[in-house]
């Protein structure tokens, strides 16, 4: 199966909203600054326009403090009509004649060429003319308006038609002492607003450099924008190197455990790979995608590693397990879950893990759950798991075919199994070849080592009578290959242990039994009682002399022993010893 991908997915995901959440930031600095430029640049042309009229009051003060300036009379400087009722207006000084120019008139002369130079607009404009060529426009007279209220400047941007936008300053003209010399007419007193001095600035230079400059500035922001991204990109890639590391170490560590058991047990080692490829094929006839076949395979490796935790004792018994047995092995279920629950990475696999012997029907542990309370994924896990024990043959039970073992699962099916499981397995596991060989007896030293836990007498390190009860009481055809018994019995051994004490006497069984394994080579021996021995062949052979024994040579232990035909006899152990 591929590697666990589900932490690989989140951190992708988080990684593309970190990298959006910075594309964000990146977008709103951006916009933020490009509108704090054109703001900036209204606000210079603002200071440009209220420098423009500060200059034109501070000329139009001088002009007033001397009571009007004398300009040469010429085409640009015409004498001004208005002042007509000025006795003086006109005078001739050297033969040349020169005209008197009021604050207002002379105002009116700068601000047109200081529009026809630089292109920002001026005039005194007011609702009371006294020149009509100062008439406001539209703009004007509403900023007038606003004056006369506040008697503060105002200003606003504007559109001026054909000419392109403009920031429109009108600062109020306050009336002082020296302008009612050409005003006084027209009834204003000091401190009167009589008007205001209007200022245009073109916004289109200050808004072509703001542009400049909140080009350089978005260039400057895409480079950190791309230098960000690439510290994401980075970042990401190694926590994706660091989460596949995490993983794989986290599923090798678990894996081990596995290991660790399967070396304890090597039923379960086989079990373990049997019940991940079954699930794989159920799954598969459900329709299940790739991931979730995935992480089925995934559980059903780990779904017995709480018996890390079982006791050898029970866990490598390989007789039938008592009730008090029974419910110990049980808690793997649960240990399972705890292990696997306390990681992170494995939290998925915990809850499959943790209901693959709960039952359809609610009769199964270890919350009794039922019907849909368990998740469908769970329930695959349990029939296959339980498909296997079936088909595998133990020390107590026969395999059984599986067909047979399909049977009992349609049987069961909204019982012990789920009924869509159920018949998904019927196609899915059909064509399955259980591999024969597959049983629980001894195939190594080590496993024999284990094995004589349960079975094997240990000071002859011959078979006990536990295990002849199971090679009798089973129904393979293995067991019908024994034909021919022998019992044998020692006679006067407690005279020998009188006569050289207890060690001595349970080193001549010892040694008797290692000599009577040595004589029947491909035999099962086992020992009975004290010094009471069966032996197990599965042809007749004929029995050596009781003299051969030189374990029994000058001793007053003796033997004798009794043959039985066991050809078409079907005898328990009891019945065997009774014929015996």
């Amino acid at each position: 199966m591929k590697p666990h991908r589900i932490q690989k997915h989140l951190l992708l995901y988080s990684a593309l909203i970190v990298s959006l959440g910075w594309t964000i930031t990146i977008a709103l600095v951006s916009v933020i600054n490009t509108t704090s430029y054109y703001d900036i640049a209204e606000k210079l042309a603002l200071n440009e326009a209220q420098v423009s009229v500060k200059k034109d009051l501070a000329y139009r003060t001088w002009v007033s403090s001397h009571g009007g300036v004398y300009v040469p009379t010429t085409e640009k400087t015409p004498p001004n009509p208005y002042l007509s009722n000025i006795d003086n207006r006109d005078v001739s000084i050297v033969g040349k004649s020169f005209t008197l120019m009021n604050p207002a008139y002379t105002l009116s002369q700068m601000m047109k060429d200081y529009t026809d130079l630089y292109g920002i607009q001026a005039k005194i404009t007011s609702t009371n003319l006294l020149n009509p060529n100062n008439a406001p426009d539209n703009w004007e007279l509403e900023a007038l308006k606003q004056i006369e209220k506040t008697q503060q400047p105002f200003y606003e941007i504007s559109h001026i038609t054909g000419k392109g936008d403009y920031l429109r300053y009108m600062n109020p003209l306050v009336t002082a002492q020296s302008c009612l010399k050409c005003h006084a007419h027209q009834g204003y007193q000091v401190g009167d607003i009589r008007g205001g001095v209007a200022v245009s600035v073109p916004l289109k230079e200050h808004y072509n450099l703001a542009f400049t400059q909140s080009g350089y500035l978005i260039l400057s922001l895409f480079i950190i924008w791309l230098l960000g991204q690439w510290l994401i990109y980075w970042g990401y890639n190694k926590l994706k190197i660091d989460t596949e590391k995490r993983i794989e170490m986290y599923e090798q560590y678990l894996y081990s455990l596995v290991d660790i058991i399967e070396q304890r047990d090597s039923y379960t080692a086989g079990h373990t790979r049997r019940v991940a490829l079954y699930s794989i094929m159920i799954a598969k006839k459900m329709g299940y995608n790739e991931t979730q076949m995935e992480t089925l395979y995934r559980a059903a490796m780990l779904h017995d590693i709480g018996k890390i935790s079982t006791p050898d004792a029970i866990l490598l018994k390989p007789g039938k397990l008592s009730e008090l047995e029974f419910s110990l092995i049980q808690q793997h279920v649960s240990s399972s879950y705890e292990i696997l629950s306390s990681l992170e990475t494995f939290k998925e696999l915990a809850e499959i893990v943790r209901h693959h012997h709960e039952r359809y029907d609610g009769k199964g542990y270890p919350q009794g759950l039922s019907g849909d309370q368990i998740p469908v994924i769970a329930y695959i896990l349990a029939l296959a798991d339980a498909f296997d024990a079936m088909t595998t043959s133990r020390i107590y039970k026969g395999r059984r075919a599986v067909t047979e073992a399909l049977e009992e699962v349609r049987e069961n099916s909204g019982k012990q199994f789920h009924p869509e499981v159920a018949k998904a397995a019927q196609e899915a596991l059909k064509e399955v070849v259980i591999d024969p060989s597959i049983q629980q007896k001894p195939k190594t030293p080590l496993e024999e080592a284990r094995f004589s836990y349960f079975y094997k007498d240990q000071l002859t390190q011959t078979y006990n009578l536990d295990y002849l009860d199971f090679i009798l009481a089973r129904k393979s055809d293995e067991t019908q290959h024994y034909h021919c018994a022998y019992g044998v019995y020692l006679h006067n051994t407690s005279g020998f242990n009188k006569e050289h004490g207890w060690n001595r006497g349970n080193k001549l069984i010892q040694e008797f039994a290692q000599e009577l394994s040595q004589k029947f080579p491909s035999s099962l021996i086992f020992r009975l009682f004290g010094d009471d021995f069966i032996v197990l062949n599965q042809e007749h052979l004929e029995f050596p002399a009781p003299e051969s024994f030189k374990s029994l040579s000058n001793t007053v232990v003796n033997l004798s022993y009794r043959h039985i035909d066991l050809h078409g006899k079907e005898l328990s152990a009891e019945e065997l010893e009774g014929l015996l």
